[in-house]
């Protein structure tokens, strides 16, 4: 457990252990979600890749890409067609 304390401004310091957990450095975002009456703080960018990967999800087997050669004959295919 880690304790912060709320400035006049509504400013906290992240503790260096949770800023190590989350891969949080100087200038980064992060997201505040509620969950089931909870509060959880997120790296954003962490946390738009795995909303990025969830989207994709399924979509190489869709498209029938099951190794690196497949993705390589794909774009070359593509490229051609351009």
């Amino acid at each position: 457990m880690e304790l912060a304390k709320v400035t006049s401004k509504g400013q906290i310091t992240i503790p260096i252990d949770i800023r190590r957990k989350l891969g949080v450095k100087e200038g980064d975002k992060v997201l505040f979600l509620e969950e089931r009456g909870r509060i959880i703080m997120l790296n954003s960018s962490m946390e738009a890749l795995r909303k990025a990967q969830e989207a994709f999800s399924g979509e190489a087997e869709r498209l029938g890409l099951n190794n690196e050669q497949d993705v390589a004959d794909m774009i070359s295919k593509l490229r051609r067609e351009r």
